[in-house]
């Protein structure tokens, strides 16, 4: 059996949940409640040294790193669209998914602690000058992502791959993490058509529970 531990709401567990019902993958579910600090219990640390999630356990195989288990859903499932197997396509997915985890997920993170995170985890409100801080750096790089969008329909060109749902699930807490993404026309578009698919909903209704 596959089993996911996740904390659902986190756009690093969302996007490996939302790939898990777009490959249609069965799995079982793990949640690990970071408001009460179960990713650093003996039992969750015992899997990621780390202290923290998602973590993937199947058959006695432990991986963490969301998109690391991305990778490993798409090739579990041995899905070619998602996860190309040619060199160069290959590669290309790569790249994005190596600047996500540089570039984007930093820079939504912080505004994302700042503006919704803290009062979750009752570490009070935003702090004015950490948001004037983080805001120029979404900046930089919304804007690299937007003109990367500009005349493909996703991230990689025609295709949706895995790329997609490690750079999009971040913008599945747009609105309570306050990022200034209204200007950003081809960000807006593609997310709008992430959003349609079943399993990005899927993915949304568990989050919510």
């Amino acid at each position: 059996m596959l089993r996911l531990h996740v904390f659902p709401g986190s756009p690093r567990a969302f996007k490996v949940i939302a790939l898990a019902h777009h490959l249609g993958i069965d799995y079982e579910m793990k949640f690990v409640d970071l408001t009460k600090g179960e990713h650093t219990q003996p039992d969750h640390t015992a899997l990621n040294i780390n202290a923290k999630m998602p973590v993937l356990e199947h058959d006695g195989f432990v991986l963490w790193e969301s998109n690391a288990i991305l990778q490993y859903l798409a090739a579990f499932k041995g899905d070619a669209n998602v996860l190309p197997h040619e060199r160069q396509p290959w590669s290309t997915v790569n790249q994005w998914m190596f600047w996500e985890s540089a570039h984007w997920d930093p820079a939504c993170g912080a505004l994302a602690f700042e503006n919704f995170a803290k009062s979750l985890f009752g570490k009070g409100g935003p702090d004015p000058a950490e948001v004037a801080k983080a805001e120029p750096v979404f900046h930089r790089f919304a804007t690299v992502l937007d003109q990367s969008l500009k005349g493909n329909r996703f991230i990689t060109g025609a295709n949706l791959t895995v790329a997609d749902f490690s750079i999009g699930a971040w913008m599945t807490i747009a609105e309570p993490a306050k990022y200034p993404v209204g200007g950003y026309r081809e960000i807006l578009r593609w997310y709008a058509e992430l959003s349609e698919l079943p399993a990005w909903r899927k993915a949304l209704a568990i989050a919510h529970e």
